[in-house]
């Protein structure tokens, strides 16, 4: 079985994940790997000192790992995922098993910022949305789903993830092959990346 990589990144709360669940709706064999697993364990971080660690830096993530489970599916093989608690900041004990398939999709920040695992994507998705938007989302997502203060997600994104945006995200947009406006809502746009996937297949 040969693999495809497809890569996806974009600012935080830009539609990346929107994008995820519309290819895996018109090719449902395909299996997803979160770059948010990979981040570091950050324990002493609270919605005091959010700032207090940047989880919009590369070396936030743990790089190493994803190309080796990467590489893994690539060759055929299974690999464990790691599950990281967004709550207390922490890699869980647990993982998932994630089982190659002819489509792997890989999501995250800082997808394309590693040359060795930007190499290994057969093709790159650029999501791009408005700020003002993406802060919104990220926003409503921090409070229902992570248990954060809207005092802290403001502080953090006005330092942290902001400057994180246009340091490191922004400029890999010159890696993509394919710039989404507006994420997986752009129907017009979508069909368009379906016409890529589908070639790509062929290849």
């Amino acid at each position: 079985m040969e693999v495809k990589i497809i890569g996806i990144t974009g600012g935080s709360g830009s539609g990346k994940s929107t994008v995820v669940k519309r290819i895996k709706e018109r090719y449902p064999n395909a299996v997803l790997i979160e770059q948010d697993n990979y981040y570091k364990s950050a324990t002493f971080v609270n919605n005091h000192n959010i700032t207090s660690y940047n989880f919009d830096h590369p070396d936030a993530f743990d790089m190493d790992l994803l190309l080796s489970n990467l590489k893994d599916l690539k060759d055929g093989k299974c690999c464990k995922m790691p599950q990281y608690d967004f709550v207390h900041h922490t890699r869980r004990d647990e993982y998932v098993v994630v089982k190659p398939s002819s489509i792997i999709i890989i999501d995250g920040l800082m997808v394309f910022y590693d040359e060795r695992i930007r190499e290994m994507l057969d093709l790159k998705l650029y999501v791009d949305t408005p700020p003002d938007i993406r802060f919104i989302r990220r926003l409503k997502r921090d409070v229902k789903e992570r248990g954060r203060t809207v005092e802290s997600v403001i502080e953090q994104y006005t330092n942290v993830v902001r400057p994180g945006h246009y340091n490191f995200i922004e400029p890999s947009k010159a890696y993509a092959d394919l710039i989404i406006p507006e994420g997986g809502y752009n129907d017009n746009a979508m069909e368009v990346l379906f016409s890529f996937i589908g070639s790509m297949m062929l290849e």
